[in-house]
């Protein structure tokens, strides 16, 4: 086992492209460590450049202690799973799993101890005699997982290895994943796309957009005080509503809002009511649409306003806007129907206008 750490990395295509903008984070020794962004933020690209599969323009990567910018993919003691499973077709589980070490010249009673030992910890024990084309897929990650295992590297790469898989698959492939992790104490980069998925696995959370890191740090503190409104929107489903701060009237019954310009509601922080909250937020809304979703409802709301409406006569108001609220259970208001939803002050979130900087309350 080992850390990884990357300092001031950068990648350049020619042309001048600037994929990766200078990323420095460190994952210790047998941290579970998530890259998540949307499409195109860079994430797989530093990935592979942690593999050596890609080369780096500038900056270091070190693996244990070992910085590794000049050193094979083969020489750098790591295993990769890939989202296409990436097996052998004509081989069987068994030859899919023992072909690496075959080809390092280990002993055949070594190989045969790992393979099974990995075999066991996936129960993927009674598959070994068939071939990729006869499981399905996630048995076939199972064997990715496998063939990966067997290597015992210093660190796990996993690029997206769930997205092949249907939404049930995944939810269980997932735990799978993270207990597998943790049993084998293995550090682990981890890539995706989809923040549930990054919620639920990472020690350490590594938001990215636009090649670059916007945030790091455990999961619920990023949940909890996401540094920027990109964080915010990103991490979190439904995503925060972000709403401009309209007046200097609500500046100032805001206290401490002085460079903010966006306020951002989590759609669980609502609570529907009639009343409102000393020092908080409260939205009139018109229901436009509901979603159903067992054990909770998503409601989504408009603010609507005439030419009579005064903020300074409703402090603590918000210009117009959909707005979604989250409420346990399946009862819900009717559409077309007007609520009020309030906040309490402690459960609000002020960022400057921008969408860069984070305003403490």
């Amino acid at each position: 086992m080992a850390n990884v750490a990357l300092r001031d990395v950068r990648k350049t295509y020619p042309g001048g492209f600037e994929a990766i903008k200078g990323i420095n984070f460190e994952v210790g020794d047998g941290q579970f460590c998530v890259l998540v962004g949307p499409s195109g933020c860079g994430k797989s690209t530093l990935l592979r450049m942690v593999a050596g599969l890609e080369t780096i323009t500038s900056g270091e990567i070190d693996i244990g202690g070992r910085v590794v910018n000049q050193i094979e993919p083969a020489e750098r003691d790591i295993a990769m799973v890939f989202q296409n499973y990436a097996l052998y077709p004509h081989m069987s589980v068994y030859n899919n799993m023992a072909y690496g070490l075959r080809n390092r010249g280990m002993p055949k009673p070594e190989i045969d101890a790992r393979v099974q030992e990995a075999a066991r910890i996936l129960e993927i024990g009674p598959m070994l005699d068939r071939k990729p084309g006869q499981l399905s897929g996630g048995q076939r990650q199972r064997v990715a997982m496998g063939r990966a295992i067997v290597r015992q590297p210093k660190v796990f790469l996993f690029d997206e290895p769930l997205s092949n898989l249907d939404a049930k698959l995944r939810i269980a492939m997932r735990v799978e994943i993270r207990k597998l992790q943790r049993r084998l104490g293995t550090t682990s980069i981890y890539v995706t796309h989809d923040q549930l998925e990054a919620m639920t696995l990472a020690d350490i959370l590594v938001v990215m957009n636009g090649g670059q890191v916007e945030q790091i740090g455990n999961p619920l503190e990023i949940y909890q005080k996401p540094a920027t409104t990109f964080v915010a929107s990103f991490i979190g489903a439904p995503p925060m509503n972000l709403l401009p701060l309209r007046s200097d009237e609500i500046r100032s019954q805001l206290a401490g809002t002085g460079e903010a310009g966006l306020l951002g509601i989590r759609p669980e922080d609502f609570v529907i009511s009639s009343d409102s909250v000393a020092g908080g937020v409260a939205l009139d809304l018109t229901i436009g649409a509901i979603e159903h979703v067992g054990a909770e409802t998503f409601i989504y709301g408009a603010r609507k306003t005439n030419g009579a409406h005064d903020v300074a006569a409703n402090p603590g108001e918000l210009p117009p806007g959909d707005v979604i609220v989250r409420i346990p259970g399946a009862v819900a208001p009717a559409i077309g129907e007007r609520i009020r939803a309030v906040v309490p002050r402690e459960k609000l979130h002020l960022f400057s206008a921008d969408g860069r900087k984070r305003i403490e309350l």
